[in-house]
């Protein structure tokens, strides 16, 4: 391994570090915001989220094109990586089940809007069979639309 593509790998693995450790701050802020139920902090976050996400993309294109001189590389550097990388693993798993916690509660909510809302309806509501003639028994069949607002 030459001296020049060994410092080049240097500068990449710090660059990376860099990356990575604002990664983790950003998802453990977001994280923060999903618990406290704070929206407006959750949007404050997505640029600089999305900007992070680039940086870490551009940032491991060097490394899956070099995988060979980085697992022939040996150092402190290197280990320093792998332990921010396992933290933003770490912080990047609370934060998808802490999304899809939020997600399913949402649907949940709205679902019982929107049975509350078709039972009500239900004997007000006309609706035709198969054959195209009016059936009030099947009554339970009608549309409904809601504002994602609520």
């Amino acid at each position: 391994m030459a001296e020049l593509q060994e410092k080049d790998i240097l500068e990449k693995i710090d660059l990376m570090k860099q990356i990575v450790s604002g990664f983790t701050d950003v998802i453990t802020k977001e994280n923060e915001a999903l618990q406290k139920g704070d929206i407006q902090g959750i949007k404050a976050l997505y640029e600089q989220k999305i900007k992070t996400v680039a940086a870490y993309r551009s940032a491991s294109a060097f490394f899956i094109k070099n995988r060979e001189a980085i697992a022939a590389f040996s150092g402190d550097e290197k280990d320093e990586l792998r332990a921010l990388s396992a933290e933003l693993n770490k912080v990047l798993r609370t934060n998808e089940l802490l999304l899809k916690t939020r997600m399913e509660a949402g649907k949940k909510v709205m679902d019982t809007i929107i049975n509350i809302a078709k039972n009500t309806n239900k004997s007000n509501a006309t609706s035709y069979g198969s054959h195209g003639t009016y059936t009030p028994l099947d009554n339970n069949r009608n549309a409904l639309a809601f504002n994602r607002t609520l």
